[in-house]
């Protein structure tokens, strides 16, 4: 197995779960936030919805730059458009996986700010890091839905909510 394939197959395992979550996020507490440091459970969705398009950006470029390209992030209003938008960035970023090879894993992807890097490594492992962002905000969500009494869907096994004790 290639790493691009390896890469695909996870992809396509922890979006079955980050589907599961993003479903069962309220439109009617989008504004809704834990902490005043938090980011609203709007903006935590959306950003867990849009990390599966990073790979095609981490993959077909060899740098950001947000100093030439200012983020604006999305604005989701309802589920609907929060499910199309995750499901958007999903097959962006399988594609891309499926077309891409793994020569390509070696070459430097940089993030920076103008003169200021932040980062420069390999894509392999910037990629391992999209997957973990994923997996991080997504833990992050399941707090904020059982804050709001929202049950959990099974992530790597079955949840509390989906046994009884």
């Amino acid at each position: 197995m290639t790493f691009m394939q390896s890469f695909l197959k996870e992809l396509e395992r922890e979006s079955a779960t980050t589907r599961k979550m993003l479903e069962r996020v309220p439109a009617d507490k989008y504004d809704w936030k834990p902490h005043e440091k938090s980011m609203t459970l709007r903006q935590l969705a959306t950003h867990v919805a849009e990390i599966p398009s990073w790979i095609s950006l981490v993959l077909t470029t060899s740098e950001l730059d947000f100093g030439k390209n200012e983020y604006k992030p999305t604005l989701l209003n309802n589920n609907e458009e929060l499910m199309t938008f995750f499901e958007k960035s999903y097959t962006g970023g399988k594609a891309e996986l499926a077309r891409s090879s793994d020569d390509q894993l070696k070459e430097t992807w940089t993030m920076r700010n103008g003169e200021q890097v932040y980062s420069a490594d390999t894509k392999d492992d910037v990629l391992r890091g999209c997957f973990c962002q994923v997996v991080h905000h997504r833990a992050q969500l399941g707090v904020y839905l059982r804050l709001l009494d929202i049950p959990i869907p099974g992530s790597y096994g079955p949840s509390a909510d989906d046994q009884s004790f």
